[in-house]
């Protein structure tokens, strides 16, 4: 079961992946040896009636999700979280340096509006902050990863509006890794994974080593992992608009190298009522940007981050409380922006975020109504978060403040097994503190300011059993969004975007008012997903360019063309419009060769726009796709073409279209399993994998960097995966 899965068990329904309903009538969780009880992160159970590697849809929630399990994780891991995701419905890729940072952009917004989190706890890094900055998580040890939208959202507060990425991993394990209980109680057992690959279009290796081991009462994980790429194969010139004389290039895109690497440890204790344990992680990269301008200076990002984390359950023998359980991180981050400036080849820009984030939560026995059973969960959060930009030429900011405290409630109800309704509420309140010059007087004096914010949000959830196990649900959420701090007071050059950006300290509170309504179908030969939905933001935060041009100081800013290269961008407010809808199916159409061939395909949209007039910028293009997989139980075969249709709905100034392109990928796999007393392992995975077959000019139109970065050429993967 993944982590929204267990988030969802304090509602009336139970995960699964049909429309069906089960029940289990044996001993109480509470009952249970610690050691037999269900695993809160294990994957969920493959439909019986459906083919290995099947479409993952998750029928049975208030709000669409969208499933990378680990079968796939394992064949086709991305660098990133937006490379992972970025032809996935619904969703894209930032694209600001492929490889090394691409944060994920769901319907079409980003930021401070897609909240990234590991198990459950935000990921801690200033990826929002800057398109340049990579998440630091990385796909490579994660066993799966959710998009979650709708009410569950509420949990993680505002900055899961726009939807919620959580990657899951077992660096916390809270289940043995064996089978056997008796064994696990008597002499432990273990298991050791590894995942390894190579690439062509930039001569990529990577790895990653995973244990989990435990006896008793206790368990243990450990992890490493590692990547290192060269500058990546592009088909084209990446340059639409290179300066005089233009620059160099010899079929790969300049300054796009990274190296990677990760460590963690992670152990827990389990006992009759429940468990707690403990995680640490450190995370490093550096990376090239590309670009003109940061190929020039050769610009790189050198990132670190330390992050220990804690979650735990406890279930009392209680009439009134169900399970209590609690969720806990702490990162220590900091990166450096080096750059070589006028011969001086050092630091420019660093970013430092010390963070703290903790959640309980406190599920309630059922409550059997006349008209059905209650069930109600309430929980509490609170975040502490220190920011600072310290710089060359003085920073992005001053060092700013945020503190926060949360409270939410769900209710859900299950009338029979065919309807159940879901209310939930929260009420937040955050308190920023920062400085800011005032620019009609003296900008190079900041004055301290301090703001006080109260968001509150709502959401209300139906879910509906059709005929043909189909399941239909719709949902409506307010949710309001405190100004974050480098919205509130920003003062400086914020290169990554090539603006000099300018906060507003006397922003107002976000405000989204969305309606998703979702056909699924989740057993059978027949898989589908369908989404619709419409939000309507009072007072949308965005980047306002003013037709001037910046250096480093606000002095410097002139009309456009006489001053720097920095564009001039208030951060401003005006209401908007986002609305659009995805789909993605998987038909089971023949046996071949005593396997399975179906025929699969996706399509999504979003359209963004100002009430006022124009239009939002950087949104994701129209993409429809499709393609056949075949499979039996060792192979796996699958093509599948993605085409992207050019994207001219674009804003009035700072953005130009974006022409389309055709995404050819295929991939050829085999898995053999193994007895469990077989030298060779327990399972083992190998294939190639192929990626821009066509070998296409693409550029994403999300990019600040499109005119300057093409998306890697065609590329051949190579990967194996053993489990002993």
């Amino acid at each position: 079961m993944s982590y929204a899965a267990a988030a969802q068990q304090s509602l009336p329904t139970i995960e699964v992946r049909t429309a069906k309903r089960h029940t289990d009538a044996k001993t109480p969780p509470a009952r249970r040896p610690a050691a037999l009880r269900q695993p809160l992160v294990a994957a969920l159970p493959p439909t019986p009636s459906a083919p290995r590697d099947s479409l993952p849809i998750v029928a049975d929630r208030f709000g669409s999700t969208l499933v990378v399990p680990r079968e796939e994780l394992r064949r086709l891991p991305g660098a990133t979280l937006g490379d992972l995701l970025f032809d996935k419905p619904g969703v894209t890729g930032s694209g600001y340096a492929p490889g090394a940072a691409s944060r994920p952009i769901v319907r079409g917004l980003d930021n401070y509006r897609v909240r990234i989190q590991e198990n459950g706890v935000a990921a801690s890094g200033v990826s929002e902050l800057g398109e340049d900055h990579a998440a630091p998580l990385d796909p490579l040890g994660a066993n799966r990863v959710e998009v979650i939208h709708g009410p569950a959202t509420l949990r993680w507060g505002a900055a899961a509006m726009g939807g919620v990425v959580n990657v899951e991993n077992n660096r916390i394990p809270d289940h043995p890794p064996c089978a056997d209980a008796a064994l696990f109680r008597q002499s432990g057992c273990a298991a050791v994974e590894t995942r390894a690959a190579a690439s062509t279009v930039d001569g990529a290796l990577e790895n990653a080593t995973l244990l989990d081991a435990g006896r008793g009462a206790f368990l243990l994980h450990a992890d490493v992992a590692g990547r290192r790429a060269g500058d990546y194969a592009i088909p084209a010139y990446p340059y639409l608009f290179p300066p005089d004389p233009p620059p160099p290039v010899y079929g790969r895109q300049p300054n796009s190298a990274m190296r990677m690497g990760s460590a963690s440890l992670g152990g827990t204790y389990l006992f009759d009522a429940g468990y707690v344990g403990f995680s640490v992680t450190q995370f490093f990269t550096r990376y090239h940007i590309p670009g003109i301008e940061p190929t020039a200076t050769n610009t790189r990002i050198d990132m670190r981050q330390t992050r220990v984390a804690s979650k735990g359950e406890l279930r009392p023998r209680s009439a009134y409380v169900d399970t209590i359980r609690f969720w806990m991180g702490l990162g220590d981050y900091r990166h450096n922006e080096l750059a070589n400036v006028d011969g001086v080849d050092g630091a420019q820009q660093t970013f430092t975020n010390q963070e703290l984030e903790t959640r309980v939560e406190t599920l309630l026995q059922p409550l059997a109504l006349p008209f059905g059973t209650l069930k109600t969960s309430f929980g509490f959060q609170g975040a502490h978060q220190f920011l600072r930009a310290p710089g060359v030429e003085g920073g992005l900011f001053d060092p700013n403040r945020t503190k926060s405290v949360a409270g939410y409630l769900f209710n859900a109800l299950a009338f029979n097994a065919a309807q159940r309704l879901e209310i939930a509420g929260r009420v937040e309140h955050a308190q920023i503190s920062g400085a800011m010059p005032d620019f009609s007087v003296d900008p190079g004096f900041s004055t301290p300011r301090d703001r006080q914010f109260t968001p509150v949000s709502g959401a209300f959830g139906f879910l509906q059993d059709l005929p043909g196990d189909m399941v239909a649900s719709l949902s409506a959420q307010y949710v309001q969004r405190a100004p974050r701090a480098p919205e509130l007071f920003s003062r400086g050059a914020h290169e990554a975007t090539g603006t000099f950006d300018v906060g507003d300290p006397n922003l107002k509170i976000e405000a989204a008012k969305t309606v998703e309504i979702s056909l699924r179908r989740a057993p059978g030969p027949l898989r589908f997903e369908a989404n619709l939905f419409y939000t309507r933001f009072d007072n949308f935060i965005f980047r306002n360019l003013t037709g001037e041009s910046c250096e480093a100081t606000v002095a410097s800013c002139t009309p456009l063309g006489e001053g720097g290269d920095l564009a001039q961008a208030f951060y401003a407010q005006r209401n908007a419009v986002f609305r659009g809808g995805e789909f993605q199916g998987q038909l089971d159409v023949a046996t071949l060769a005593g396997g399975t061939v179906s025929v699969e395909s996706q399509f999504d949209v979003v359209r963004a726009s100002f009430t006022g007039g124009g239009n939002v910028p950087r949104i994701p293009p129209v993409r429809l796709g499709g393609g056949l997989v075949w499979r039996d139980a060792n192979w796996l075969a699958r093509v599948n073409l993605l085409h992207a249709f050019a994207q001219n709905a674009i804003a009035e100034t700072g953005e130009t279209p974006t022409k389309g392109y055709n995404l050819l990928k295929a991939e050829l796999s085999y898995r053999m399993v193994f007895g469990p007393n077989d030298p060779l392992g327990r399972e083992m995975t190998f294939g190639l994998a192929g990626n821009n077959l066509l070998n296409a000019d693409m550029r994403n139109s999300v990019s600040f960097r499109k005119n300057e970065v093409l998306l890697p050429g065609a590329n051949l993967r190579l990967f194996a995966n053993i489990l002993f």
